[in-house]
């Protein structure tokens, strides 16, 4: 029976070094498993069976994209264009064996994920609250040109601090873990048989999802993130209990190319 001290009483007969062997061996167990989720990588991954693809969609330009106004949480409609981007994009994912689409639902995402889904002959989207696009604190609602004008030194601290730098914005801390909930959902959705998984969500808070399966916690480098650009994540199971194998097979590509587009805008 355990001692009050946390041993049984052969374990307290051992030598010291060996008590001191086994108490390292169980802090590094319980460590592994503190930190197993500190990125979406091959060992997150581990408990899929199955090769899964996940592609992560940018909504189709918004009217807020067109007045290159920094929208954030505020929500915005697609235009003409946007629904034409969001068509192309549901065109192409058709072929890829869509089983389920999930957006954020903010009207410019959950329009873009209702005609990818359409498009892949199945219902409304799931859409959920975790994949909105990052709060842009103080520049939201105005161009970048503005927010020079009238927030200069948030302003300069934007330019190499990106949202951190910005008074009032969701903060990289929040965004990691925003982001691995994120992941965690969309690996459920992968654990409950899904192969084929579409995920509509926003220009900023993409950044994030790519950057969690690398760990970062930063927002140096940024990667592009143009009007239903598509990033696609291979995921392929190794042996039962080993890490899976991890490919980033597409970066911001887009069916829509030769449509109307503008620089990516928040």
């Amino acid at each position: 029976m355990p001692e009050g001290d946390g041993w049984s009483a052969a374990a307290r007969s051992a030598p010291l070094d060996r008590r001191v062997e086994a108490s390292a061996a169980g802090n590094a167990t319980l460590d592994a498993a503190a930190t197993a989720s500190l990125a979406a990588d091959s060992a997150f991954f581990a408990p899929l069976r199955e090769e899964t693809r996940f592609y992560l969609v940018r909504h189709g330009q918004s009217e807020g994209n067109a007045r290159k106004i920094i929208q954030g949480r505020r929500d915005f409609h697609l235009d003409e264009a946007g629904r034409a981007q969001a068509a192309a994009a549901g065109t192409w994912l058709s072929s890829e064996k869509i089983g389920a689409v999930i957006a954020s639902p903010l009207a410019r995402a959950a329009e873009t994920g209702r005609i990818i889904a359409a498009a892949c002959g199945l219902p409304q989207p799931r859409l959920d609250p975790t994949l909105m696009e990052i709060d842009t604190g103080m520049f939201s609602g105005i161009s970048l040109d503005e927010a020079r004008l009238r927030f200069p030194e948030a302003y300069t601290a934007f330019e190499h601090q990106s949202w951190d730098g910005v008074p009032e914005a969701e903060k990289s801390g929040s965004l990691f873990e925003r982001a691995m909930s994120a992941w965690e959902l969309l690996r459920g959705l992968a654990l409950g048989g899904e192969r084929s998984i579409a995920c509509v969500s926003h220009g900023g808070f993409i950044q994030w999802l790519v950057r969690a399966t690398f760990g970062g916690r930063k927002w140096m480098p940024l990667l592009p993130t143009s009007n239903c650009g598509i990033f696609e994540l291979l995921v392929t199971p190794t042996m039962a209990g080993y890490p899976a194998y991890m490919q980033w097979r597409l970066l911001n590509y887009q069916p829509a190319a030769g449509l109307s587009s503008l620089p990516p805008v928040f």
